[in-house]
């Protein structure tokens, strides 16, 4: 069925998948009219940065509960990454959780990103050019970074050889994180500039990451990097709670890093925003000590940014579109993240001012670990629409 988007900020015509015609006034004889009235109309959200924690560990989310997830949020597409159980290192893995993808309850698109090593273990490189034809988008033994420098430098030239994204995770866990972040960081920008390759950094939250990357595109180093709504949003006092939900890797930062991560997304030295969505069952965020790192993120990332950025006038709507529609699409080499005739029909449609709080109980993820819990947030998602179907109308 066609679709015509009505009196929003632009009236959109869906036909057969594709946006057939964007402007005002528009009319059509054969197609559904959805009344956008006092909503704006957008590019779905892109979010690089997800843990869909399948396959393995679906007691804590699985394609179909994240993707659920992702369309209530405005967002049409994700980037899932590879530390899965087993992890997705090998071309039988990736076709399986391709052919599950595909399924259509499935309610937003999946891109997979693909291991650099072996079982994540830094010693032996993947087959980069098998998992790219497969339709891996980008490489990634996020959780931590490749510990090997050797293997490091041969994995990025033959990523940038395969055109594959490499994405680093610039932090050890068990040493100083502030210290780890940095180092690695600065490893990585010193190995793409050796080799005239790219790179991009994952969840940037310390100052010194945020200048370095600076420094690194002043001269020419091709870099990119993303930050989370948790690292711009909250501070580290919030730890004094000892609650679990409030834990993630890297930690929550200092006041002056929020405010570098923040001037890093004004000033375009960070590329785009992704959630780092990472699902933990409440049995195992029973404990501040022993739980796990990670927070939920896909149903919040729209309206968290809204709320932090957007209605405290620290970006425009443009910019913040920018960072969630149209970069990291750019960034993967991934077609969308326009609102033109003839672009995939992927669009969100949103309510700039509706004040709403984070209830855990109305949650769609299987878990419910989000830092944001009893958050008055302002700005909604009421409309997702994936290769022009519906897939959340909460209009």
């Amino acid at each position: 069925m066609n679709l015509l988007l009505k009196n929003g900020n632009i009236d959109v015509l869906i036909d057969n998948g594709l946006i057939g015609a964007v402007g005002s006034g528009l009319e059509s004889e054969n197609a559904r009219i959805i009344d956008c009235t006092g909503l704006t109309v957008i590019p779905g959200i892109f979010d690089m940065h997800v843990h869909l924690r399948d396959p393995g560990q679906t007691h804590k989310e699985d394609i179909f509960s994240g993707c659920e997830a992702a369309a209530t949020g405005g967002v049409t597409a994700v980037m899932c990454m590879p530390n899965t159980t087993p992890a997705l290192d090998n071309l039988d893995l990736l076709n399986n959780f391709l052919t599950r993808c595909a399924d259509e309850n499935v309610k937003t698109r999946v891109y997979p990103c693909a291991a650099i090593t072996k079982g994540l273990k830094s010693l032996e490189i993947t087959d980069f050019a098998e998992l790219k034809k497969a339709g891996a988008v980008a490489v990634s033994d996020d959780g931590m970074p490749v510990s090997d420098t050797r293997i490091m430098s041969e994995a990025l030239k033959l990523a940038a050889e395969n055109k594959l994204a490499i994405i680093s995770h610039c932090e050890y866990n068990g040493v100083d994180s502030r210290l780890s972040e940095n180092l690695i960081t600065a490893r990585e920008l010193c190995l793409a500039e050796r080799f005239n390759v790219p790179v991009h950094i994952a969840h940037v939250s310390t100052k010194e990451a945020v200048e370095y990357i600076e420094i690194a595109k002043s001269r020419g180093i091709k870099v990119t990097c993303e930050a989370t709504p948790h690292h711009f949003t909250l501070d580290n006092s919030v730890l004094e709670k000892e609650d679990a939900d409030y834990k993630m890797n890297p930690p929550l930062r200092e006041k002056d890093d929020i405010a570098a991560v923040i001037k890093g997304l004004q000033n375009g030295v960070i590329d785009c925003i992704a959630s780092d969505h990472a699902p933990h069952t409440p049995d195992e965020k029973a404990a501040f000590t022993n739980a796990p790192n990670g927070v939920l993120g896909l149903e919040t990332i729209l309206a968290v940014t809204l709320t932090r950025l957007f209605h405290t006038g620290l970006l425009p709507l443009e910019r913040v579109i920018e960072l969630l529609c149209v970069n990291p699409r750019q960034i993967l080499g991934i077609s969308g993240g326009v609102l033109q005739a003839g672009s995939i029909a992927d669009i969100a449609a949103i309510d700039l001012n509706e004040e709403w709080v984070v209830e855990l109980d109305k949650l769609c993820s299987k878990s419910k670990n989000t830092c944001f819990k009893g958050m008055k947030l302002k700005g909604k998602n009421k409309l997702t629409i994936v290769n022009g179907r519906i897939v959340y109308n909460g209009i």
